[in-house]
């Protein structure tokens, strides 16, 4: 039976030892690192995972007969079968290495948008996303003669899923929607949106940047047609992740990018194409990246996904209660159901003032439109100061932040 993990006398996990950067002083002060939502800081562990595979294990794979090139291929298929057990994919086959999440939205974006969507079909956004699921659309769009659509925003941060219910229709081809929002923290219903979207015949492709890292994700049972994530944000490299595609989807879509070690022949007349995964995989891919990947997953998973989950949620309550008893403080997106993330506005202070007031004391949060333009123009806003959680925050880090608030409304002479 595996050792206990460490556990601190709240009842919160207690893994920042873990991280070595988290030991690094920031302008003399304690680093309370909480902009976890555009990149975790990594352990110790995955730091060293990508160190040993240069050190020991270098070699292109796929290609070569000799003794290095063999293990480098075995250990980048074991990469890929550790997210796919991540994900609760049905098959290894299902999984597509790509840069990151933007990639993963741009390959289904051209591979199958292109080919599958037609003048006067409709694409449902919804006002949550971020660029990066909005921004392919319309460039699909722009070439098909698809129709965008946008389910709209409550004012709580929660989706109108009446509006949602009313969009669908005969026309609906695709929806594209965020698990959960990295401006707000909420929680969309992807289970019942997929079902209500395939009871209309679309296809369902969601966004699980901000999802993955923060609890339990299963493919199957919410029955995604496509699936994506970054790695970096899972506490692993930058330039990485993964796309899950459903098998008979992802066996019909042509390849998005050619070159080689995706195809089986080559002439000047004909070239056939590799199976997939290997299909979408062109040129040498990021081997270092999908196997640090998967170190990073394995450590995840030796702790347990729902204690990091439940482990965030006290830490977001606990910064929620604080934030909502100070004077001129405004929380943003109040949804019932939010991960790890706290968006807010302080009277009399931008954003980026706030930002920097804030590094001063060592506590590293979020300050902008948190690319979701879209999204503060709904709420009237130029942009929030977001704190986001991790696994390795505990209460000091938002006492810091409580303190380091308070004194820039001193500062200021607000609040």
């Amino acid at each position: 039976m595996n050792a206990p993990m460490p556990v601190t006398a709240t009842g919160l996990l207690n893994h920042r030892e873990d991280f070595p950067i988290l030991a690094r002083p920031i302008r003399g002060q304690r680093l309370s690192y909480l902009d976890n939502g555009a990149t975790t800081q990594k352990p110790r562990s995955v730091i060293e995972a990508e160190a040993r595979f240069y050190e020991q294990s270098n070699a292109n794979i796929h290609r070569g007969v000799h003794w290095l090139s063999q293990h480098a291929t075995e250990l980048y298929d074991q990469a890929r079968s550790t997210v796919r057990a991540f994900l609760n994919a049905a098959r290894d086959e299902e999984i597509v290495f790509t840069r990151g999440t933007t990639e993963s939205i741009n390959l289904v974006a051209y591979s199958w948008g292109m080919d599958n969507l037609k003048a006067g079909d409709e694409i449902l956004l919804t006002g949550l996303e971020h660029h990066s699921n909005i921004v392919p659309w319309q460039l699909v769009a722009q070439r098909t003669g698809a129709v965008i659509r946008v389910v709209p925003v409550l004012d709580n941060g929660e989706l109108d899923q009446e509006a949602f219910k009313q969009l669908l229709n005969e026309k609906t081809r695709l929806l594209a929607v965020g698990h959960v929002s990295n401006a707000l923290g909420t929680i969309n219903p992807i289970a019942e949106m997929t079902r209500q979207a395939h009871a209309v015949g679309a296809k369902v492709l969601v966004d699980g940047a901000q999802s993955v890292p923060h609890g339990v994700v299963d493919v199957q049972a919410l029955d995604a047609d496509f699936y994506t994530f970054s790695a970096h944000k899972l506490y692993g490299p930058t330039g990485m992740g993964a796309l899950y595609v459903r098998y008979e989807i992802l066996d019909s879509m042509s390849p998005w990018m050619g070159g080689g070690d995706m195809i089986t022949t080559v002439s000047f007349e004909q070239s056939n194409y590799a199976p997939v995964p290997q299909r979408f995989e062109a040129g040498t891919p990021n081997i270092a990246g999908a196997i640090t990947m998967a170190a990073a997953i394995d450590y995840l998973m030796a702790i347990g996904m729902q204690r990091i989950a439940d482990h965030e949620a006290v830490l977001l309550e606990y910064a929620t209660d604080a934030l909502l008893a100070m004077p001129g403080i405004r929380i943003i997106g109040t949804a019932a159901h939010k991960a790890g993330i706290v968006s807010f506005l302080v009277d009399g202070i931008h954003p980026h003032d706030l930002g920097t007031i804030l590094d001063m004391d060592g506590v590293a949060v979020r300050a902008g439109h948190h690319c979701a333009m879209p999204l503060m123009t709904r709420f009237g806003i130029p942009g929030t100061a977001r704190a986001s959680f991790a696994l390795y925050n505990d209460y000091a880090d938002i006492d810091a932040l409580l303190g380091s608030l308070r004194k820039a409304q001193k500062l200021f002479g607000v609040g």
